[in-house]
């Protein structure tokens, strides 16, 4: 055995033992990995930092989605026999006025519990008159929310007319909320195909998407509670040119938005939610829009316009929950501006 040992201790030194005339070969070096600059670790950090973010709000969106889900289960739920009965019928009912349309809709048991408490705030057969509404029209709707306006206007322009809702696609990246609007807003028609069969949703994905309906198809575009939202995504210009885009020569742009105090700056005010009245006009008209009239339907002298939480402490939004809840229920709903615009004919 010690034989063999020593033969294989010899076959070693022989391979690692160069012949004559030969240089051995140098042992492979790993040279150490650079030092990252201060600039590369910065980027890395940003980028981990984005990561988790994303993860973050995905998680939020899910949260947002299920919560949706759950409610529009039980809203379901509600909708018994009698009542899609009831909306057929509503829809194929036959009013001699829009105002009489409108107060038929505004009785009726379809509607979201707790909506018809905003009435008295909101005062929709007032503003949607003064508007021009009419069961024939096409209208658009600029921003749905969770649908408060479009069971009031889908079923008066059901037979007649035709509704466009400019919304967000429910199938649209996982970590954006603005595919939970449009999964929220789509349950929300889906509950009842009787009232909501004809509303035809028209996607965008603003700045790069603003198509809001059929060029120079719409009667009557509406947009309520909306421009400080489109003023704080620097998108005012883009979506008031869409409007223009989508209405035909003659139609009407209205405007319900929460007002600012006179003087005020957009850019601060958009913030809390307001903007001044003057402004809202001026850009408007920058877009080749005119003024036609304005009213006071949805003005409120007890909304002073200063909380720390913005125009979403009064009702119905409580920001700040139950503190103070009896003085801001006792304020109502904001200090609205109402304007009613018409792209000039040809």
């Amino acid at each position: 055995m010690s034989a063999l040992l020593c033969m294989a201790a010899a076959c070693t030194e022989a391979k690692d033992t160069p012949a004559e005339g030969e240089t051995k070969p140098e042992a492979t070096k790993t040279e150490a990995p650079a030092e990252k600059t201060a600039e590369e670790k910065e980027a890395e950090k940003a980028a981990e930092e984005a990561a988790k973010e994303v993860e973050e709000r995905k998680k939020r969106v899910a949260e947002a989605m299920e919560k949706a889900k759950k409610e529009a289960a039980e809203e379901a739920a509600r909708w018994t026999d009698e009542m899609r009965k009831a909306a057929t019928e509503l829809v194929a009912a036959s009013h001699k006025n829009a105002k009489a349309a409108l107060t038929a809709v505004l009785g009726s048991d379809h509607r979201t519990p707790g909506n018809s408490d905003r009435d008295a705030h909101r005062h929709p057969v007032k503003t949607l008159l003064f508007f021009g509404l009419k069961p024939d029209m096409t209208v658009l709707e600029v921003g749905a929310g969770g649908g408060w306006y479009t069971e009031l206007l889908a079923p008066v322009v059901a037979k007649d007319g035709m509704l466009y809702v400019a919304g967000y696609d429910p199938k649209g990246p996982d970590d954006s909320f603005r595919t939970y609007y449009g999964a929220r807003f789509q349950m929300f028609l889906d509950k009842s195909p009787e009232l909501f069969g004809k509303v035809k949703v028209n996607y965008i994905d603003p700045p790069d998407n603003l198509t809001l309906a059929p060029a120079g198809s719409v009667d009557l575009a509406i947009a309520t509670r909306e421009m400080h939202g489109w003023h704080r995504r620097d998108a005012f210009d883009a979506y008031v040119k869409a409007v223009h885009e989508a209405l035909k020569p003659g139609g009407v742009f209205g405007v319900v938005q929460h007002r600012a105090p006179a003087g005020a700056n957009p850019d601060e005010s958009a913030k809390n939610g307001y903007l001044p009245e003057e402004w809202v006009i001026k850009s408007v008209e920058a877009q080749g829009f005119k003024l036609v009239e304005k009213s006071e339907i949805n003005a409120n002298d007890k909304d002073t316009k200063d909380y720390e939480k913005g125009v979403w402490t009064l009702p119905p939004g409580f920001a700040e929950e139950d503190k103070d809840k009896a003085k801001y229920e006792a304020i109502g709903e904001s200090d609205r501006m109402t304007l009613k615009f018409m792209k000039p004919e040809a």
